[in-house]
């Protein structure tokens, strides 16, 4: 199988997930701004989901286009990564509508590092069959740098969770927003 193939599937899968959370976002029959405001929960949760999806799928386009050949280990590694993904529209849904409480942020966490660790998985799978190549080499391992300290951090989300559910949140964001800075936790 071409690389193309298994990312034209992945990004069909991807639309999936994505569409799904959309779908999920009622309309309020209340016009008032303040009904608005109430679903601040809502709306922070599929802000963050949108965000990481929206970075999976950058990183994996990247990842694939490095990516010569697809073997057995690429292709299950890119199924289960794309069935921890499918869990973020149902726990985006679920933290929204239990107003961001602790254990919703936690499970959200958790699935959130299971997408890390199977990108991480992913990426070592394409490594291997790469292994010949110095510059997807070089780009690899600051690639896996950053993506091992996101998984770590969303690691430390979990249990902050039950302490702070906006401070687990925080981190995800932050976790998030470094893929906007270049070269943050690579150097």
């Amino acid at each position: 199988m071409s690389p193309a193939r298994l990312e034209a599937f992945s990004d069909g899968v991807i639309a999936i997930i994505i569409t799904i959370m959309v779908l999920d976002l009622r309309v309020l029959a209340d016009p008032r701004p303040v009904a608005l405001l109430k679903m601040w929960p809502t709306f922070l949760s599929y802000f963050v989901s949108y965000l990481l999806i929206a970075i999976y799928w950058v990183n994996h386009h990247h990842l694939f286009h490095q990516s010569k050949k697809v073997n057995n280990r690429i292709l299950w590694s890119n199924i289960v990564l794309l069935f921890c993904m499918s869990w973020v529209p149902f726990l985006t849904a679920y933290m929204g509508a239990n107003r961001v409480n602790s254990f919703a942020v936690a499970l959200y966490s958790l699935v959130i590092m299971l997408c890390g660790l199977s990108f991480l998985a992913l990426r070592c799978a394409i490594a291997e069959q790469s292994k010949d190549d110095p510059l997807f080499e070089v780009t690899n391992r600051a690639a896996f740098r950053k993506n091992l300290v996101a998984v770590l951090l969303n690691g430390v989300a979990i249990p902050i969770a039950y302490l702070s559910p906006v401070v687990s949140l925080g981190i995800i964001f932050a976790i998030a927003f470094s893929y906007f800075v270049p070269n943050i936790w690579v150097s």
